[in-house]
């Protein structure tokens, strides 16, 4: 889908376990080069690709991925794609996110599922089980560190907005030009009403509620969301809604 002509939003069906769900990664496209933020579960790679087609964009012109947080559904095909596309391809994340997709830090919910492991049921252990041998094989070199407010010159400008809490590096993509926000895990939508990350998979409350608060300053008429798709309206003062305030 269009959200201008520079930025496009894919749609790609996820089954897991039988529950069916969409998420959507999103493409800067920029003169004679194509980014792209986040890169679907594990063994997507040939779903994302047909996500290209669908929309008209040469898959061989991907020069860049921008990875929004470690989360296994971000990061799950990025291998696959590096692999395929050229080892040469820039890689972006923020410089707290970098260490655990480089394989330097186990990631924050793996870690989680490791203190809990013994109260686990047996589906939550297969599940841990499945994230452990994914990130023990992960190791992807971030050859683009990014940095609050630092301005990528992608699509006239992409500014970075670091918004921790959901992870401890997690960020979110503003295009000024078109008052749009890449929103990565830190906002969803659910009913066609935008809607917080839930509390019981955030890493760091506190922290994640401090950069809902900054997002809010922003002038943003249209919200992508890689759980819910699109929102359009009263960004701002939605997610003031959301904070209480």
């Amino acid at each position: 889908m269009n959200i201008t002509d520079r930025i496009k939003m894919l749609e790609i069906p996820v089954n897991i376990n039988g529950n069916q769900s969409v998420i959507y990664p999103v493409v800067l496209v920029d003169d004679s080069s194509l980014i792209l933020v986040d890169t679907g579960y594990p063994n997507q790679f040939t779903q994302l690709k047909q996500a290209f087609e669908a929309e008209n964009i040469p898959f061989s012109l991907l020069k860049g991925i921008i990875i929004t947080h470690q989360d296994i559904d971000h990061v799950g095909s990025l291998m696959s794609i590096k692999k395929d596309v050229s080892n040469s391809i820039d890689i972006f994340a923020h410089e707290v996110e970098a260490p655990y997709i480089e394989g330097s830090k186990r990631p924050v919910k793996l870690v989680f599922l490791e203190s809990k492991l013994e109260s686990l049921t047996e589906e939550m252990k297969l599940i841990y089980h499945g994230f452990k041998n994914f990130y023990d094989n992960l190791h992807v070199k971030i050859n683009s560190v990014l940095t609050d407010n630092q301005i990528l010159p992608y699509c006239g400008g992409i500014t970075v907005i670091f918004t921790p809490g959901h992870t401890p590096g997690h960020i979110c993509l503003y295009h000024k030009k078109s008052k749009t926000l890449i929103a990565g895990d830190c906002l969803g939508i659910e009913n066609g009403e935008l809607v917080t990350s839930p509390a019981s998979i955030n890493y760091n409350q506190d922290l994640y509620i401090e950069s809902l608060e900054k997002l809010s300053v922003y002038e943003i008429d249209t919200v992508i969301c890689y759980h819910g798709g699109l929102y359009e309206g009263n960004v701002s003062q939605r997610i003031k809604e959301l904070i209480g305030k």
